[in-house]
C-alpha cells in the first residue's frame, strides 16, 4: 500500500502538520514530542514526509492483521521458511523516472543540531552480487545532488560491495524509500548469507495477508519492492568520504568514519509521493531494528529450555542493549541457561532478564517487580567480563563490554502464596 493509505488507515492516530516546517531539525522536535504518534508533515520545505508511522507493535500487527501476540511467532516463521516473491510488471513509483537528480530538492531533513548534514534514513537497499540479493538498512548522508556518504556497516552488503572493488567493478544498488512494514522488517532481518531478505517479507505477508510481495525491476537490472513511495538507483564507488557525526539508536552521536559513496543516477517516485523519516532513538527506529532480533533469541533460548513464551528488546534499553524473556521454568537451572542462550544468540545484548510466563514482558512496571520481588543477587545474578559487545554502545572498550543476566523467576517449590500476585 502506499503510504497515503496507510495514513488514511490510522488516521485517528495521526498528527497532521499544515504549517511549512524546516528540514533543518524542525521536524524532529514534533517527532520526538510526539514519538508513538504518525506525524504527517503537509509542506516539509514544499515536500511532504511522514516519521513514526510505524512506531508501535499495535500498528505494525494491525498491518499484517494480526494480534500483536502472534507478531513474533509469524516473523520468527517467515524468518526459518522463506518464501518466493512475485514478479510484476509495473508499480506507482515507474510513472516518474528521471535522471536529472537532486537529492538537495528532496524531502530529507537533519536530525539533530550536530549531526553531520543531512539524512536518509528509512532507505532499504536492495543490492545483488553473484546471484546473491540482500535487503537492509543503512543511512545516507547527503553530499551533492546526486552523491552521498553511506554508513555500511561490516556485513552482508559491505561484503558484497568489496567483493565488487576487489573485482575491479561497481556494485549497482537501489535505496527503496516509503515502504510497507513487512519490508521493513525484512530489510532489518539479519540472516546468513545467501538468503533472499524480500522472500521473509514474503512469507509474512503470504502467511498474514494470504498473497506474496510484489517486486518489480528496474532500469539497471535489480528488482525492488513495487510498493516504495521513491527509489533511488546508483552504484556505490571506489570512492570514501567523511560520513558522521550522526545520533544513532542510543541517541548519542555516532562518531565519523570513512565510508563508502553513492552515486545516484536515477530517482523514481509514486504520483504525489510522501518521504519517510526514522529518527534515531526513537520507536520507529527500535522497531526494525529490534523486532527482527527477537526470534533469533527466541529459538535460541528454546534449544536450551523447555518452554518460552516471550522475547521483547526493550525500548529503554534502545531495543538492542537490553532484554527480557519468560520462561515456564521446570528446572532450577532453567533461567541461567536461558541468560547464556540470549547473550549467545543476540552479542549486542548487555542485560537480560529472564522471568516467569505470568509476567507481562511488555509491561516495563511488570518486569520490575519480578526483579523487586523474585530476584537475589547472590544467587541469580550473572556477570560476565569482557566479552564481545555493541559497537552503538559508548560504554564498551574497544568493542567489549560486561554483560549482566537477572535470574528474577521464583524458587521452584517455593509457596506460591509468597510470590505470587494476588488476584480479584
Amino acid at each position: 500500500m502506499a503510504v497515503r493509505e496507510w495514513l488514511e488507515r490510522f488516521s485517528d492516530d495521526v498528527l497532521r502538520i499544515d504549517a511549512d516546517t524546516s528540514r533543518e531539525v524542525e521536524a524532529t522536535r514534533i517527532l520526538v514530542r510526539e514519538p508513538r504518534r504518525p506525524v504527517h508533515f503537509r509542506s516539509l520545505d514544499g515536500s511532504e514526509a511522514v516519521g513514526n508511522l510505524w512506531s508501535t507493535r499495535g500498528r505494525v500487527a494491525a498491518a499484517l492483521r494480526t494480534p500483536s501476540e502472534t507478531l513474533l511467532g509469524r516473523l520468527m516463521e517467515a524468518q526459518t521458511h522463506p518464501k518466493d516473491t512475485r514478479l510484476v510488471d509495473s508499480a506507482p513509483f515507474l510513472k516518474h523516472s528521471s535522471t536529472d537528480v537532486n537529492l538537495l530538492g528532496l524531502p530529507v531533513p537533519k536530525l539533530f543540531p550536530r549531526d553531520a548534514g543531512r539524512y536518509i534514513t528509512a532507505g532499504v537497499w536492495v543490492a545483488e552480487w553473484k546471484g546473491v540479493r540482500n535487503l537492509s538498512f543503512h543511512r545516507i548522508l547527503l553530499l551533492d545532488k546526486d552523491r552521498g556518504a553511506c554508513r555500511i556497516v561490516p556485513r552482508h552488503l559491505r561484503h558484497m560491495y568489496n567483493e565488487a572493488i576487489q573485482a575491479g567493478e561497481e556494485l549497482k544498488v537501489a535505496v527503496c524509500i516509503g515502504l510497507d512494514p513487512w519490508n521493513l522488517l525484512a530489510g532489518g532481518t539479519s540472516v546468513e548469507y545467501g538468503v533472499d531478505e524480500s522472500r521473509i517479507a514474503s512469507a509474512l505477508t503470504q502467511s498474514c495477508l494470504g498473497k506474496p510481495v510484489d517486486m518489480v525491476r528496474i532500469k539497471d537490472g535489480l528488482t525492488v519492492p513495487a510498493d516504495a513511495e521513491y527509489v533511488l538507483e546508483g552504484r556505490l564507488v571506489n570512492e570514501t568520504h567523511d560520513e558522521g557525526p550522526f545520533v544513532d539508536a542510543v541517541r548519542t552521536y555516532d562518531r565519523v568514519r570513512k565510508e563508502p559513496v553513492l552515486v545516484v543516477e536515477r530517482i523514481y517516485h509514486r504520483d504525489d509521493p510522501i518521504f519517510h523519516i526514522i529518527v534515531g532513538g526513537l520507536d520507529e527506529h527500535f522497531m526494525f531494528m529490534g523486532m527482527p532480533r527477537e526470534p533469533v533469541i527466541y529459538q535460541a533460548v528454546s534449544r536450551a529450555v523447555p518452554h518460552v513464551k516471550a522475547v521483547r528488546l526493550t525500548e529503554g534499553g534502545c531495543a538492542w542493549l537490553h532484554g527480557v524473556v519468560s520462561i515456564r521454568k521446570q528446572h532450577q537451572g532453567d533461567a541461567k541457561n536461558a541468560i547464556m542462550a540470549a547473550f549467545g544468540a543476540h552479542t549486542s545484548m548487555k542485560r537480560v532478564v529472564i522471568v516467569d510466563e505470568d509476567i507481562d514482558i511488555f509491561d516495563d512496571r511488570d518486569v520490575e517487580w519480578a526483579i523487586a520481588t523474585r530476584f537475589q543477587a547472590d544467587r541469580g545474578l550473572v556477570v560476565l567480563h569482557d566479552v564481545r559487545g555493541s559497537s552503538i554502545d559508548p560504554s564498551a572498550r574497544d568493542g567489549f563490554t560486561s554483560k549482566m543476566g537477572i535470574d528474577a523467576t521464583r524458587p521452584l517449590g517455593a509457596d506460591p502464596a509468597m510470590f505470587d500476585k494476588a488476584t480479584l
